[in-house]
């Protein structure tokens, strides 16, 4: 896929931009808070309906104005936009159609963005890591999309039974929700399984091509499921549940398991190496949706990658991702030396925009 013309207006500190792109590499310069991941969060947005860092959308709109466009025109003549008032509902829509749900949109434009947050992988909770299997699985998969929606529904329905207080759950109530949960959460399960399995080896070689092979990293899934029949599962700690008012027991608890040299990367990891592992799993995730999704490249977004990494693996970096294995990336850096790095190490056809208090020149 490749996004041709990007126009902005009112989103977060830009007022207003159009942007005629390179289809190869897009470089993005200036100095921190000036608006370089913003023009990333828009292109994010026309992926998947939503900012990365932001879930509410008036939050987006520039300060003191009443609305927000985006608008993406892409190759075979596709065009996405979105628009929205304050205090309306958003408009999405395809070639000037409207969706009617926008999980109809999910995967059309494949994207992996790899950003500082991304630490949160390792250092975060647990749902983080889970967020990070739903939205490449979404991408490929819409039946998983669906299927969550209702493990999701049944999840909270019997967390309202059991926060009851006054009296005892309806238990033919409660029965049906776990059913659902279990039937449900068993689908995610296996969705996730044989994604992680197919994943790990993908990231294992782009680590050892980022690190030099200096160091063997481990990725793995943990999930209740592993337990046995998730139905038996979940009601087994019923009274437990009911005790503390929620479920402890579902794939809502999932997690994956990051580990550097057979030891738990949260514990072990440098900033330099907890930075070469999540850029391997966001690489993997690439060449992962390469195969899967939509049957077309996805877009690759890389905000300020190269802090706390050595000049080797910013070597190994650039020359990954410059190879033919890469379609259109999206850059962003406060030092011009690294961009001008990545230029010189290959043939690629760039353009490079320069970016201040939201005024984006060319």
């Amino acid at each position: 896929m490749i996004l041709r013309k990007l126009s902005i207006l009112n989103y977060k500190n830009i007022a207003e931009a159009t942007l005629e792109l390179s289809p190869k590499m897009n470089c993005f310069i200036g100095r921190n808070g000036m608006g370089k991941t913003n023009v990333l969060d828009a292109i994010y947005y026309l992926s998947f309906c939503r900012s990365a860092g932001n879930p509410i959308d008036s939050q987006v709109i520039r300060h003191e104005e009443p609305f927000f466009m985006l608008e993406g025109n892409y190759d075979e003549d596709l065009c996405i936009s979105v628009a929205m008032k304050r205090g309306t509902k958003k408009h999405f829509k395809r070639n000037k159609k409207e969706y009617k749900r926008l999980s109809e949109h999910i995967g059309l434009i494949p994207l992996v963005v790899v950003a500082p947050s991304d630490t949160l992988l390792i250092e975060g909770t647990s749902e983080e890591r889970r967020k990070l299997m739903d939205m490449v699985i979404s991408q490929y998969d819409r039946s998983y999309i669906d299927a969550l929606a209702r493990y999701n529904n049944a999840h909270q329905q019997r967390n309202t039974l059991l926060k009851m207080e006054d009296e005892e759950p309806d238990p033919l109530l409660m029965q049906l929700w776990e059913e659902q949960m279990a039937e449900s959460g068993e689908e995610l399960y296996q969705k996730r399984k044989a994604f992680v399995d197919e994943l790990e080896p993908i990231f294992q070689d782009y680590y050892q091509r980022i690190s030099g092979g200096q160091e063997r990293v481990g990725l793995s899934y943990v999930s209740h499921c592993q337990r046995g029949p998730l139905l038996e599962v979940i009601q087994r700690d019923r009274m437990k549940d009911r005790a503390v008012g929620y479920s402890l027991h579902g794939v809502h608890r999932d997690d994956l398991e990051f580990t550097l040299d057979g030891h738990p990367m949260r514990r072990e990891g440098s900033q330099g190496q907890n930075k070469t592992y999540v850029i391997a799993l966001k690489l993997a995730q690439f060449d992962f949706l390469k195969r899967t999704a939509s049957q077309t490249t996805p877009l690759l977004l890389l905000d300020d990658i190269f802090d706390k990494l050595d000049a080797e693996r910013v070597e190994q970096i650039v020359r990954l991702v410059s190879s033919d294995s890469f379609g259109q990336i999206f850059i962003t850096d406060t030092n011009r030396d690294h961009l001008d790095q990545i230029l010189r190490s290959s043939a690629l056809d760039y353009r490079i925009f320069h970016v201040e208090n939201g005024k984006i020149n060319v």
